[in-house]
Order: C-alpha cells, then sequence, then structure tokens
C-alpha cells in the first residue's frame, strides 16, 4: 500500500522561498541626503546606520528624531557592501525596502490622478529621476515589474534625492494585467511611442481632469508589442523636430506634464 505523500508542489516551493527571500531582503542606501530622508521617514523600517564623524554631525537631528544608534566609524575603514565608487559622503544606512501597498491603495482617491509605467525600465540612475519628476509633478504611484525593472538601491535613491522615500513605488507582477487594472479603474492608459501619429497633447484634450496612466518602455526597445496592445492609446511627445527619442525620465517628466495641462 502506498503512503500519501506529503511533497509541497514546486510551485508551493518556489512561492514560500520567494516570500522567505523578500522577507530577508534589505537596501543599503548612501549618501547624505539620501540617508537623512529615510531617516526623517517613520514608515522606513532602518536597520544599521554607519557614519564618519563629520557625516554624524551633518545628520545629527535626523539620527536624534530616528532613534537609532549610529556606528561611527574612521573614514579609511568605512566598509559597508555598496559599490566601491559610490558617493557615499561618509552615510550609510541599512533599510527594509518600504510596502507602498496595491494599486488600488495608492492609483485612487487623487484630484487628478496620474500614475506612470515603466516597461522594463532597469536603469537605477533613470528610475530615480523618474520618481523626482512624478513626486514634482503630483504623480499617484510610479509603476515597475518585479523582474526587468529597477529594485529599491543606494544608487536609485541617491538619483531620486529623497523622493524614494515619499513617492510611491509599486513593483507588480505583470505590466499588462496591471494596465487592465488600471483601466478598470477608469484610467486612459497611453503608451509613448515615438512613431505614434497622435501626441499626448491630441490624446488628452478635453480630458486632463480624468484618471491618466503614461506606461513608457526602455531606451532602445521601447514598449514590448503585448504592451502597446493593451494600452488605449500609443501618443508621442511634441518635439519642434524631428529630432531622436529622449532619455526615458525626461520623457517621462515631459510626457506627465503634457498630461496635466492638454
Amino acid at each position: 500500500m502506498n503512503k500519501k505523500s506529503n511533497k509541497k508542489p514546486a510551485w508551493v516551493v518556489e512561492k514560500e522561498k520567494a516570500k522567505k527571500a523578500a522577507a530577508s531582503e534589505t537596501v543599503w542606501l548612501f549618501g547624505l541626503h539620501a540617508v537623512r530622508d529615510a531617516l526623517l521617514n517613520p514608515k522606513r523600517e532602518k536597520l544599521r546606520l554607519v557614519v564618519t564623524l563629520n557625516a554624524q554631525n551633518k545628520l545629527e537631528d535626523a539620527i536624534a528624531t530616528s532613534g537609532i544608534t549610529p556606528e561611527v566609524v574612521d573614514p579609511r575603514k568605512f566598509s559597508v557592501p555598496i559599490d566601491p565608487g559610490s558617493v557615499h559622503q561618509g552615510a550609510a544606512l541599512e533599510v527594509k525596502p518600504l510596502n507602498w501597498g496595491g494599486l488600488e491603495d495608492n492609483c485612487i482617491g487623487a484630484e487628478v490622478p496620474r500614475v506612470i509605467l515603466l516597461d522594463r525600465v532597469t536603469d537605477p540612475h533613470n528610475v530615480g529621476a523618474i520618481l523626482r519628476s512624478a513626486e514634482v509633478l503630483g504623480a499617484s504611484a510610479v509603476i515597475g515589474t518585479r523582474h526587468h525593472s529597477a529594485p529599491e538601491t543606494g544608487a536609485l535613491a541617491k538619483t531620486a534625492s529623497g523622493a524614494l522615500e515619499r513617492q510611491p513605488y509599486l513593483r507588480m507582477r505583470n505590466l499588462s494585467d496591471t494596465i487592465v487594472a488600471l483601466q478598470q479603474m477608469g484610467y486612459l492608459v497611453l503608451g509613448l511611442d515615438g512613431e505614434a501619429e497622435e501626441t499626448i497633447e491630441e490624446a488628452v484634450a478635453g480630458r486632463t481632469k480624468e484618471p491618466i496612466a503614461l506606461v513608457l518602455g526602455a531606451e532602445g526597445p521601447g514598449l514590448r508589442q503585448k504592451t502597446k496592445e493593451t494600452v488605449d492609446k500609443l501618443v508621442k511627445i511634441d518635439a519642434a523636430r524631428g529630432f531622436g527619442s529622449l532619455n526615458v525620465s525626461n520623457a517621462a517628466a515631459l510626457s506627465l506634464y503634457a498630461s496635466l495641462k492638454g
């Protein structure tokens, strides 16, 4: 008589592994600005602060507010797991990634809702710059994918110049499913494509008070075919001359501004 197997299916094992890995994931933020903003963020779980005496003096108020006890080290012995070329300014903070919640938590309720979606934009410097623009222009969220998008890193946080602590940055499992979910919430979803016939201004004419989501692809490849097929319209930035494509972070800022002004 065969005994009933208690072995878990492979997909269950993989899911449990992913959950365990996410729970143990930490990020090292560096640079005075990024570290200060994280220290002052009550939603940020802070684990370890390493500073030089000079950086400790500059961050004194933020350290006091956070309640964390810093490890003060000699500048020549500043040893933390970040890229050796990183401009850390004598400050590094180990943290847990922020949990912003889901789409409904972030994309419903704003007076003039705007969302930026990123299709395989992996450069942390680009994503950091996009977070800054999103914060300045009042976007509800910036959304990437769990795979093939830039995770929270020290480089991203430094480029974001504090925006990472305030601007919701979500990483969803599937971009096409996320687009459909936003459409079901009433969003007009526009995909940026240099070959499109219609400009952003033309697409949003008379609709600037409605929820609008803008999807941007990585420089070079642009939007994937599946993304192009899922959005409501493909649009382009209204350029004065027929020059080449913009950096994705510049394109995000311009398209977000154009969607608000029409």
